[in-house]
């Protein structure tokens, strides 16, 4: 299996072969390893391919990186998701550029039913920050199981981010370099902690790749093609937001743009995209909701009907008295109160919110009923 993976890392390092090539010589030949196998001359018959191409492959030493490579990703856990196996994000198969081999670190649900881009500009403002965090904390109120994926850029990036962690949804990062490291440095908490929280960090670029500019436009094309959506929050008139959304609508994905107000430079790149039919206006999760079409899971938490002869454990029974004699309470008050670990506390009150004998509101605050 891992002399498999020397040659399926080794196929994407040859010169001159991208991922399109590389995946029509795997298609012609049968496999990464028989690509290496081929005569020089059975090479040069395949479509696209010709004499240089050809050359390249069977006078190329990608073999010893490619060796390298597998022993970081053994030393430092980090997966390789190859575009056949049935773990590759399932989305990223319509892409026609996606890459052949994506390096995952964390054991994020890449194909959950529901996942959302969210971008924007690095100089994000207040108001920017705050639309992102009302939509995601929108959407964890609302019980979706949605996987948020950003670019831990500055900015928005990290806002997205932030509010998923503080909200207890998974989030992933897409980089613009190997994973050996995090880029900005000031974000490595935070992308440890999305490792923690069934997120994590993705990347098509080897360890130890140069951190360059281009690379960061470059796995734009994935944070678009892992989502259902693009949303782009803030973005002055050229920027990487702008890209990604320029990818995403390429990949038939749907895209939203937050407007902002007429003249205010960072609302640019939106209202473009707005006006240019690139992207629909959205004011809120309900824009959301209409266009992909989405339920929410807690859209009627008042149709629950209280169980009447409940038969409370000991912690249910200590956080209900609590509840009932103090009114509504959020959830980290509720932990110091009653001297409950959270990882006690939320699966109760879930089970007391199932049984409609407590209920959640915005915020992580519950009553009891």
């Amino acid at each position: 299996m891992t002399d498999n993976l020397h040659y399926k890392i080794a196929i994407s390092l040859i010169p001159g072969i991208g991922s399109i090539t590389a995946k029509s010589l795997i298609a012609y030949t049968g496999s990464a390893e028989q690509v290496f196998r081929e005569k020089e001359k059975a090479l040069r018959l395949i479509p696209g391919i010709g004499s240089v191409l050809a050359k390249n492959i069977v006078s190329s030493s990608v073999m010893t990186r490619a060796g390298k490579e597998v022993e970081f990703l053994q030393k430092n856990n980090v997966k390789a998701f190859f575009y056949l196996d049935q773990n590759y994000p399932q989305r990223l198969l319509g892409c026609t550029d996606a890459p052949v081999i994506l390096y995952v670190k964390g054991d994020p649900s890449l194909n959950c039913p529901k996942v959302i881009s969210i971008v924007g500009t690095r100089h994000a403002t207040e108001y920017g920050k705050k639309m992102t965090d009302q939509l995601i904390t929108t959407l964890a109120e609302r019980g979706y199981p949605v996987v948020v994926v950003s670019g831990l850029a500055y900015g928005v990036d990290i806002q997205a981010h932030k509010s998923a962690l503080r909200n207890g949804l998974p989030t992933v990062a897409v980089m613009g370099h190997g994973l050996e490291t995090v880029y900005p440095s000031l974000h490595t908490a935070f992308a440890k902690e999305m490792i923690d929280n069934q997120g994590g960090v993705v990347s098509d670029f080897l360890s130890n790749s140069p951190i360059e500019r281009t690379n960061f436009l470059r796995r734009n094309r994935i944070i678009a093609g892992l989502a259902d959506a693009v949303i782009v929050v803030e973005s002055a008139k050229k920027g990487g937001a702008l890209v990604t959304a320029e990818i995403a609508n390429s990949y038939n994905r749907d895209v939203f743009a937050f407007p902002g107000r007429v003249g205010d430079p960072f609302s640019e790149g939106c209202h473009f995209l707005i006006k240019s039919n690139r992207a629909v206006l959205m004011e809120g999760i309900a824009d959301l909701e209409y266009v992909m079409n989405w339920s929410a899971a807690k859209s009627q938490p008042d149709a629950v009907q209280p169980c009447l002869f409940y038969d409370f454990s000991p912690d249910e029974k200590l956080i209900v008295d609590l509840l009932r004699a103090e009114g509504e309470m959020p959830i980290d008050l509720i932990c110091i109160k009653t001297s409950l670990p959270m990882n006690k506390v939320s699966p109760t009150l879930l089970n007391l919110e199932f049984a409609g004998i407590v209920k959640g509101l915005p915020g992580k605050v519950f009553r009891a009923i």
